[in-house]
């Protein structure tokens, strides 16, 4: 398994595992008041934040590893993300349609984040299983 395999194992682990958390609280804090009124802007970022940091850490962990991995990237490497992000990029285009039309219909500033964040993370849901089955079966 090449490192920039590994890499992306980490990233899609730490992408559900932050937003699995994210919902959690969410929802916890939820208990019988409407969605719409959860205080969510703090945990937002901090879910954000907490995702970058696992992501550099975990990728940090992997070169430590195996140091002698972490600087080769090969061209197989790069057509593979090339290809994982286009796709994730289509995702992302269409997957922002949904708070577009929210924001245009006025909804709660809560649905418009959310399903921005949603979009984000569906995104990254999308294009690293792609990379990740590229590693295995080829572009």
């Amino acid at each position: 398994m090449s490192f920039e395999e590994k890499g992306n194992w980490v990233y899609l682990v730490v992408s559900v595992g932050t937003y699995a958390a994210y919902l959690a609280i969410i929802l916890g804090r939820a208990d019988g008041i409407p969605l719409a009124e959860v205080s969510y802007v703090s945990t937002m970022l901090w879910t954000i934040g907490i995702a970058i940091v696992l992501s550099i850490v975990g990728r940090i962990a992997v070169a430590i590893a195996k140091p002698s991995e972490a600087d080769k990237s090969d061209v197989r490497d790069r057509d593979i993300n090339r290809f994982g992000e286009y796709v994730g990029g289509i995702v992302l285009g269409i997957g922002m349609v949904v708070p577009l039309g929210l924001a245009m219909a006025e909804a709660d500033y809560f649905w418009i984040a959310n399903a921005i964040y949603a979009a984000f993370v569906v995104s990254s849901l999308v294009s690293t299983p792609v990379k990740l089955v590229a590693y295995r079966r080829g572009l």
